[in-house]
Order: structure tokens, then sequence, then C-alpha cells
């Protein structure tokens, strides 16, 4: 064991004495996408539990060796000379599903990812848009913070802690008079509903209409404190509003807060993985051939 370490150890040192070409950085690259891929396959199931594990195993094991624990580090070693048959076991149906979109060509293709992005966003714009609507002709009051960058984990833990996907009549329930979360903010993270009942600081801002409620001070305070995007419909009126930015946008018609949403949830463009490897490989030859050309000779200055 300590033999195997030892060759490791070596053959890291070695790198930095070797002089490392562009086929290297090429076999780099290809052996982290392969990484990438492995843990994007596990990541939603038990499967990355599984792979944590044996991670956590391995460190031992490079502990104990170092240690010289002997009983320990041959236990650690007999573990993993079996670990490769507990992978190929234990991890059957995502190496099954792996080979398929290999077969299939979609292993490295990103388009899937984006269809279904921008599906998502297309929905939870909608569920949107219908709650803050059939809320509005209703007169329900209504507070929505949506996170931005800012983090917003000591207001989330204020509330009541869920993890639901956003929908018009769960929203709905949420601020119908009388049910115990309608009178706090509901927080929303990415695509998930995470925390209602919410408790908001308020405005500090003395400039603020009088006749405005507890709500529109609540969702321009956190505003002013965060990067957030608070949503409002007024209860008095059915007014719907939002605040960005220290700012209070009120009398929002329903293209107004589309064109809201739409900048909030519409998905990025994400470049296929191909045609990252392809921009970054002409870029390592472009250097190569650049330095070529130096070495080749310089001008010597003189003018004609």
């Amino acid at each position: 064991m300590a033999e195997f370490f030892q060759n490791i150890w070596q053959s890291i040192v070695s790198l930095f004495t070797v002089q490392i070409t562009v086929w290297d950085i090429l076999d780099i690259i290809l052996v982290a996408v392969l990484l990438y891929m492995l843990l994007k396959i596990t990541r939603q199931n038990r499967a990355y539990m599984v792979l944590k594990g044996l991670g956590i195993l391995l460190a031992v094991a490079v502990v104990t060796s170092w240690l010289r624990l002997s009983v320990i580090s041959w236990l650690m070693s007999t573990l993993l000379q079996w670990g490769v048959l507990i992978v190929l076991v234990l991890f059957q149906p995502e190496l099954r599903r792996a080979l398929e979109q290999i077969g299939r060509g979609k292993l490295f293709d990103l388009s899937g990812k984006q269809k279904s992005d921008l599906e998502e966003s297309n929905r939870i714009i909608e569920e949107m848009l219908r709650m803050m609507q059939n809320l509005s002709k209703r007169k329900v009051g209504a507070l929505i913070i949506i996170e931005q960058n800012s983090d917003l984990t000591d207001i989330i833990h204020t509330g009541t802690l869920l993890d639901a996907s956003i929908s018009s009549m769960l929203l709905e329930n949420i601020f119908e008079p009388g049910t115990p979360l309608h009178d706090g903010a509901v927080i929303i993270k990415g695509t998930r509903i995470v925390s209602a009942g919410c408790f908001l600081p308020l405005s500090e801002n003395n400039h603020v209409d009088r006749k405005l409620g507890t709500r529109h001070r609540a969702a321009l305070g956190m505003s002013e404190r965060s990067d957030a995007v608070s949503l409002i419909v007024s209860e008095e009126t059915g007014v719907i509003s939002y605040a960005q930015d220290g700012n209070l946008h009120r009398y929002v018609d329903s293209r107004s807060l589309r064109e809201l949403l739409e900048k909030l949830y519409a998905p990025k463009p994400v470049k296929r993985s191909a045609e990252k490897v392809e921009a970054l490989l002409r870029s390592l030859f472009k250097t190569e051939k650049d330095d070529a050309d130096k070495q080749g000779g310089e001008p010597d200055g003189k003018g004609e």
C-alpha cells in the first residue's frame, strides 16, 4: 500500500520536471470532461452518495498509510481492491444509462437540458402570472420575494421552511385569508418555494407614500437590503406592484409583469461541450504557433 502511494507521489513530482505539451493538456481536459460527466450522471441519485463514500474511504486509506497504521491500512487496501467490482455493481443503472446516451450521441449534448430549462422557465412564468392575476382580481394580499445573488438564509429561517415546486394553486392557498401563513412573505429560491410566513425588514425611507401598507414597506425594505425582487398584491385595491433596487413600481400590468418574470427566469445560453473544447484547442494551438514564430526570429528593429 505504501509503495502504491509512493508511486503516485513520484508521478506527481515528475510532472514538474517534464515539459508539458498541447497533447498533455488535451489529455487532462478529456479526463476532466469524463469526470464531470460521471458526477453529472450520479449527482441526482444515491450513486453520488456511494461515490462520495468511496472518496472518503480513499482519503482514510491515504491517512492510515501515512501514519503507518498497519491493521487499518490493510483493511482499507482490501476494501479498495474490491472497489472496482463494488462500483460496477452499485452503478449498474447509471452505467447503462451512460452507455445508452453515448450510443445516441447525447452524452455531451446540452440541447436537451436547454430545452428542459426553457420549458420549466415558461411554466414558472405562466404559474406566477396566473397567481398574481387571480389574487389581484379577488383583492387578496400577497408578498413574494424572489432571491437573486444576495443570500436570504436569515430571512428564510424566520418563516416555515418548504421545498415545493412553484404552483399557482399552492401560492394562492398560502395567501388565502385566514390561513396560518397568509400574513408573511413567501421566499422563492431558483425554481423552488423555500419558505412561507417570513418576516421582512421594513423600509427606512421617509419619502414613501404614507398610504402604502406594511407589505409595500416590507417589499421596499427587502429591495434596499438585497438584490431580491419583491412582488406585491394590495389587499385593499388589488393593485400589482414590484420592488427592485430600492425602487417601488406600482400599477404593473400583465405585460410589464411578464417582461419582468422573463428577465428573472430566462435560461442562460449554454455552449455545447464540444464547442468549448474546440475553442480551447484552437487557442492552445494558436499560442504554440505564436511561440514557434517568436523562436524563429524577430526583426532587429531597424526600419526601412
